[in-house]
């Protein structure tokens, strides 16, 4: 006799940044985005906003896929009360890095995890810090020169040419990429996918 199907893993998420980070896992996975409109108050708690948007895209897949285990995910970057999410435009995210110049900032992501057909519901915050160096106006235009910004919450990437602004940071890089992927690890075996 067979052994039962694996279930089938979703990220509903239209970001290459978390598909690339998900890969890491060995867990097949398929991808389908959400359609829906995310909550950006900036005034928000970073904490219940991550977590209502990464909800709210779980959601919305998992209704059209009720026997897929549905994995959303949503981050922001947060600094003086207010959270950062993506630039508009150029001078938008030159006003961010020149937010973040020489300053902590925490890096926060909500994971939401679903499956209708059974009613499964998990959810999860990560948290990391994240210290830029003192930022002049060359080295902006240098990094903004390099680094395509306008669909990165904060105006930046970790990531990408991080030794023009990043000092250090603390807690969990995948994270501040876009996918804490020890406690997306953690959160899909207790749904019973091997990674």
């Amino acid at each position: 006799m067979a052994p039962p199907a694996a279930p089938r893993l979703i990220l509903a998420s239209a970001s290459p940044r978390r598909r690339e980070l998900l890969a890491q896992l060995g867990v097949p996975f398929e991808v389908v985005t959400a359609q829906v409109t995310e909550h950006e108050d900036t005034a928000t708690d970073p904490r219940v906003m991550v977590a209502h948007n990464a909800a709210l895209k779980a959601d919305w897949v998992a209704a059209r896929h009720p026997d897929a285990i549905v994995l959303g995910a949503d981050t922001t970057v947060f600094i003086d009360g207010a959270a950062l999410n993506k630039p508009r435009d150029g001078a938008e995210a030159r006003a961010m890095l020149r937010r973040l110049s020489g300053r902590t900032h925490t890096v926060f992501t909500g994971l939401a995890v679903r499956r209708t057909s059974d009613g499964l519901a998990l959810d999860q915050g990560v948290a990391s810090e994240v210290t830029f160096n003192p930022l002049d106006e060359a080295v902006i235009e240098a990094y903004l020169a390099r680094v395509h910004t306008l669909d990165k919450a904060g105006g930046y990437a970790i990531q990408e040419h991080s030794e023009l602004i990043v000092a250090g940071y603390r807690g969990s890089l995948s994270n501040i990429v876009g996918l804490p992927l020890d406690e997306t690890k953690q959160i899909l075996t207790r749904c019973g996918l091997r990674t």
